[in-house]
């Protein structure tokens, strides 16, 4: 019996022991955890809360986007793209977000952010629509919106019964830059609101935080966010090509011929 009492009571204590162990090393681990979060959000993926109508359909109010931030270390951001991208000391929010009355409602504000469930206070998601040499108009005799003269056929994406644009404008987008607008154009304060704006209404492409690419919450609309069909155009890209690099053809076409000038009368002189 006096065995079995003591095992009893080591057994006691070590369950104590856990116990204090465990509430001692929690506020370790949410500790930890937030500072891996803040990484993976700083460095490779953040969640994005959607607090305005912008984007609909391909995005509703209170959705939850993941946002990837390394694609554009692989790759150059491409027209159609749905980009998160900061407005600091540019746009104004879209959605005015109250500021904390106290530390601990900033920090909560904060936390919400990292994971997603607030809004950033001047982030915006929109499509890009015009990449650097590109011009952007609207519209042609079909009131469709055209990137180097080849028409968009924009209806998978945009907002039922809406114009591709209420407004007509034309840029061609700066080097650096881009030209953005939201999928339900009638109620998106975009690129063509801000046309007396620097930069005509673009923004500058190193604001561009990351690519959204799947729809994360409510799980009853996840899923992916691909680049629609309209932007993979041949014609589109070579358009945007030769708009490109027109002087570098012109100053190609020109030397040819002085070339073989040179090269006949050289070999005359032979």
């Amino acid at each position: 019996m006096h065995v079995v009492a003591e095992d009893v009571e080591q057994s006691a204590k070590s369950d104590k022991k856990k116990k204090r162990s465990f509430w001692l090393e929690f506020p370790l681990l949410v500790v930890v955890s937030l500072l891996l979060a803040l990484l993976i959000k700083s460095f490779v993926v953040q969640a994005f809360y959607i607090p305005s109508e912008s984007m609909e359909n391909t995005l509703l109010v209170n959705d939850r986007v993941l946002v990837n931030k390394l694609v554009y270390y692989t790759r150059d951001i491409e027209r159609g793209d749905v980009v998160v991208f900061s407005g600091v000391d540019s746009w104004k929010g879209e959605v005015e977000i109250p500021e904390p009355s106290n530390p601990v409602a900033a920090a909560l504000q904060w936390v919400g952010t990292v994971f997603g469930v607030v809004p950033g206070e001047k982030d915006y998601i929109k499509r890009v629509i015009g990449v650097p040499g590109d011009v952007v108009k609207c519209c042609d005799v079909k009131k469709r919106v055209t990137v180097n003269g080849v028409p968009l056929e924009e209806k998978d994406y945009l907002y039922p019964d809406d114009d591709p644009s209420d407004e007509p404008f034309e840029i061609k987008v700066p080097e650096g830059r881009l030209w953005v607008m939201g999928d339900h154009r009638s109620v998106s304060y975009d690129s063509r609101k801000h046309q007396g704006d620097p930069g005509g209404g673009t923004i500058p492409a190193e604001q561009v935080i990351g690519r959204a690419f799947v729809i994360v919450w409510p799980f009853s609309r996840a899923t992916t966010i691909p680049i629609p069909e309209t932007f993979s155009q041949p014609a589109l890209e070579a358009a945007g090509v030769i708009g490109t690099q027109a002087p570098l053809l012109l100053g190609f076409t020109g030397a040819v011929p002085l070339v073989l000038w040179r090269r006949r009368r050289l070999l005359k002189r032979l």
